[in-house]
């Protein structure tokens, strides 16, 4: 294991195979963590990854993209295959997921100095038997680490509905940070707004709650204050990655603030407005270089700091 890493991200990586109507098929290192990492590493941040990666060629592009940003990748050493998804794009850009993915990520015992930030979520959280080891690693370092998940919902993958709707309010209960898009919160509570379920969610533990909202960008929940920001004004290439891109974005932030860690976690508990209207308005403008461009290509320190020009002040 990596001594004293700053972030660390657990879940799964998935190679991409994009179709577009009228054009070949394309492979692209994704996953949902995966595409996290190679963000907040864009970023200049020290990041590692924990993933079930296969000895096989899609594993082999994942772990050379990742590297080529500076994430450390650490395999479980299971030897099972690479997950892959076929992302088929719409004239629009829109993205629709059909999966091929077993998440059997083996026990990893961490050893040395915790990082400063465990990021998990997506499927890694949601299917077995994998779920159950990123759950213990979680739990192992959420006393020295600050801890973020977002729920990605994927509804072909999520099995039964209710037993979903449980373990995502479980892990935002042991979460510091949260993210979620308003479609993952429609899938998990059909019945109720968008807001009321990411405030619920608010009440049983994170110190923030983000929510994205696509064109109509996002929201910040903390305690007495919600934050509505709007997205910039982008041609869109695709949304792949996008809203990873805004996780790592939010991270990023987070981490320039000091509010990451066992001895940020106090200073993010009591986290002023302001302040956090400035990480959301980086996490909007990361989303934002991300759609503007094919693929799951999150900006770089320099690309982001150009696009924060054009991002709004959020509004109470």
């Amino acid at each position: 294991m990596p001594d004293n890493p700053d972030l660390l991200v657990i879940g799964e990586c998935v190679a991409d195979i994009v179709r577009l109507p009228g054009a070949p098929d394309r492979t692209h290192p994704g996953g949902s963590p995966a595409n996290v990492a190679y963000g907040l590493a864009r970023l200049g941040r020290d990041t590692t990854l924990i993933t079930q990666i296969g000895p096989d060629p899609d594993g082999q592009l994942i772990e050379d993209h990742l590297a080529s940003a500076g994430v450390r990748v650490l395999g479980d050493g299971s030897g099972a295959p690479t997950p892959a998804a076929t992302v088929d794009l719409d004239d629009a850009g829109r993205a629709t997921y059909t999966f091929e993915i077993g998440w059997t990520l083996a026990p990893v015992a961490w050893s040395g100095e915790p990082p400063r930030h465990v990021h998990t979520g997506s499927l890694a959280t949601a299917l077995d038997p994998g779920a159950d080891s990123v759950l213990d690693i979680v739990g192992s370092l959420r006393r020295a680490a600050t801890v973020s998940y977002d729920p990605n919902v994927r509804p072909g993958l999520m099995g039964n509905h209710a037993r979903a709707v449980r373990r995502a309010e479980h892990w935002a209960a042991l979460s510091d940070i949260v993210k979620a898009s308003d479609e993952d919160l429609r899938w998990l509570y059909p019945d109720e707004a968008a807001e009321k379920a990411a405030a619920r969610w608010l009440e049983s533990g994170p110190a923030v709650v983000l929510v994205t909202r696509g064109a109509g960008g996002a929201l910040a929940l903390l305690p007495g204050a919600t934050l509505s920001i709007a997205a910039p004004q982008v041609r869109v290439a695709d949304t792949v990655g996008a809203g990873d891109a805004f996780m790592s974005g939010a991270l990023h932030a987070l981490a320039s603030y000091g509010l990451l860690g066992e001895q940020g976690r106090a200073r993010l508990r009591s986290v002023d407005a302001a302040v956090l209207g400035d990480v959301l308005r980086h996490a909007v403008a990361s989303a934002a270089v991300t759609v503007g461009r094919a693929g799951a290509l999150p900006p770089d320190e320099q690309e982001l700091a150009a696009a924060l020009t054009s991002v709004p002040v959020p509004e109470r």
